[in-house]
């Protein structure tokens, strides 16, 4: 596969970044994932690092050379995150159990699936135009839906962070699953969490990516949304990946072709490695080593 990708996160004007991200690839298979923990309850970063490294964890495990069905993997790996979720907040006797939105995208074979549960969107972005885009599992989502609201009034709406399905809740979540979609040279499926994609128009960071490159444009968009969302700036993230031209010679290729991978080596990126870093004013180092080691625990046992 040959493709150019970016991801970053920044912690905005919170005290937390509860936001975790990560991409993992061989020569013929991609996964893409966004966590945005839940601010409104306990410890949402738990929730999120636990279910970017179940799904990557879950990822290696199965795409041996590339996966055999994806839609089946997508909803597996996020309802194993889930449960691993619930197995880390039962074990450690919290009161509420944390939790997280989650969208993820599969790539192979030149085609792109994905899955989502709450408000982290995807985007797909085809020749200066939004192709397509999940819909929020939100409370305003529901209302323009049903015509009480328009997207612009949504934008500002009380309730706009108000989502009715995540995981870590007492329910297991509903996952919505996409159909395939078969990629074009050019396209950009760009994954952020709402603290990118609220600020920012779809339609505007379309338009800017017909005319520049995702790797110089998409921290520009970054910065902008960070701007433009002052002093109370959520936890901003964005994973972004945009489709090269295939032929025979870069069938090994990795990002923009300067890599060369074995069939069976997987190459990750990750922001989960800050391991609670933003948190060590309130929790110590030994409880922090202790969390960790009980979340690839959790992870392990709902992963077999």
């Amino acid at each position: 596969m040959r493709f150019t990708i970016f991801q970053d996160s920044h912690i905005g004007g919170r005290k937390v970044n509860q936001d975790r991200l990560a991409y993992s690839y061989s020569k013929d298979v991609m996964l893409m994932v966004i966590a945005d923990g839940m601010g409104g309850h306990a410890r949402g970063e738990i929730a999120a690092e636990i279910s970017v490294n179940t799904l990557n964890n879950c990822f290696q495990a199965e795409a041996r050379t590339t996966l055999r069905k994806p839609r089946e993997f997508l909803e597996s790996s996020i309802q194993a995150a889930h449960r691993a979720i619930v197995a880390f907040a039962d074990k450690n006797d919290m009161l509420e159990c944390p939790r997280t939105t989650i969208v993820a995208a599969v790539l192979q074979h030149g085609k792109a699936q994905w899955a989502h549960v709450g408000d982290s969107r995807l985007y797909l972005f085809r020749g200066g135009k939004l192709a397509t885009a999940t819909q929020d599992h939100s409370r305003v989502q529901q209302m323009i839906d049903a015509g009480i609201l328009t997207p612009e009034q949504a934008a500002v709406h009380p309730d706009r962070n108000k989502i009715y399905n995540c995981l870590g809740g007492v329910l297991p979540p509903t996952v919505t699953l996409s159909d395939e979609w078969p990629l074009q040279v050019g396209d950009s499926i760009l994954l952020s969490t709402d603290g990118f994609w609220g600020q920012l128009n779809a339609n505007f960071i379309a338009a800017k990516l017909e005319r520049e490159d995702l790797l110089s444009l998409v921290p520009k968009l970054m910065e902008e949304a960070e701007r433009k969302a002052g002093s109370e700036s959520d936890n901003l993230s964005v994973v972004a990946m945009t489709w090269e031209k295939q032929d025979e010679l870069d069938e090994q290729a990795g990002p923009s072709g300067n890599a060369t991978i074995p069939g069976d080596m997987f190459t990750s990126s990750m922001n989960t490695t800050q391991q609670f870093a933003a948190t060590k004013e309130v929790i110590s180092d030994d409880e922090i080593e202790k969390a960790i080691a009980e979340i690839q625990s959790a992870i392990k046992k709902v992963s077999k």
